[in-house]
């Protein structure tokens, strides 16, 4: 049972990454691409595997710690 929780919590966090990542780079990113090359999707397509790779990242170092200040236990 506890790690369903620690599994959802890492969930929101990465969820959270990613929404926040989306809220400071897709102006940028669309503004850099140009409206009609942001249309195809090759270049979505680098953008949100960006967004996952940097997500994933900050979830790895966020839980680890809140692991290491005795936060979570797992």
């Amino acid at each position: 049972m506890e790690n369903k929780w620690i599994f959802l919590i890492a969930i929101l966090i990465f969820l959270t990454f990613i929404f926040l990542f989306w809220m400071l780079t897709s102006g940028y990113s669309k503004k850099e691409y140009g409206i009609k090359m942001w249309k195809h999707w090759p270049a979505r397509l680098s953008y949100w595997q960006a967004a996952i790779l940097y997500s994933t990242g900050f979830t790895s170092i966020t839980m680890f710690l809140l692991k290491s200040t005795h936060v979570l236990t797992f």
